[in-house]
């Protein structure tokens, strides 16, 4: 019975042996470099995939996504409506908005940065000095003076005769700050109608003695409906993208 069962098992393990023997191997190691060129290389590709493994947040740290999707999760809060829409339309929609007013910014980029080193007519650093200057472009179109200034004293660096003496070490978290800021100055904008509407709602309702009835279940739908009326994803979406110009 054992010679069996160890013959049984001898037939299941020769095929997967067979099998794992035709598999290619993969090893990582640390060897000596024979030419100053291959070190680069490898250089280059670490560099590649840091910049890859951060990208999601130098989108949100350098274009409009971090005010756009503010304001759309004020006005959902402003609506009363927690889950509609979802986040997941919050966030696709603030996205593909992003693209839409950075596409001037990134038509500028590929035509001046990326087109030309595909072609091998500029060097990589050469690329990539001209990519940041649309970004700066725009940030600097966006950055306010004090949040500015803000990050120059922390930095304790000295003061900027202009624009190209800013890093973009400085520049960015200004920029962040000034999106927080418009931000939520828009979205306060937005919650004044809504509440005035839930005021009204309460009034009416302290008034006729329905103390127990929580207002918000009777203003839902009169917010929606002024919403609507008023066609306010034209309005919010409009005053956001007009925002950038």
């Amino acid at each position: 019975m054992k010679r069996k069962f160890a013959f049984l098992l001898l037939c299941l393990l020769l095929p997967v042996s067979a099998y794992a023997a035709g598999l290619p191997t993969i090893t990582l190691g640390i060897g000596e470099a024979t030419d100053p060129g291959e070190v680069s290389t490898a250089l280059q590709i670490i560099v590649v995939l840091t910049i890859l493994s951060v990208a999601p947040a130098i989108l949100l740290m350098t274009t409009g996504f971090t005010r756009i999707v503010i304001v759309l999760s004020f006005m959902r809060q402003a609506l009363g409506t927690q889950s509609a829409p979802s986040n997941q339309i919050v966030i696709g929609l603030a996205l593909f908005l992003t693209f839409f007013v950075m596409a001037p910014v990134f038509n500028q980029i590929n035509e001046q940065a990326l087109q030309p080193y595909l072609d091998k007519q500029i060097s990589q650093e050469k690329a990539l000095e001209q990519a940041l200057e649309p970004m700066r472009k725009f940030m600097f179109s966006q950055v306010g003076e004090k949040d500015l200034q803000l990050l120059v004293d922390i930095s304790k660096s000295p003061q900027p005769e202009n624009q190209a003496d800013i890093s973009m070490m400085t520049l960015i978290p200004a920029f962040m700050l000034s999106e927080l800021k418009r931000a939520f100055q828009m979205g306060f904008l937005l919650f004044v109608p809504f509440l005035m509407v839930d005021m009204i709602v309460a009034s009416i309702l302290m008034s006729m003695g329905m103390m127990m009835l929580p207002p918000i279940i009777v203003s839902l739908p009169f917010k929606i409906l002024l919403f609507v009326l008023v066609d306010g994803w034209s309005l919010v979406i409009g005053s956001l993208v007009q925002s950038f110009g």
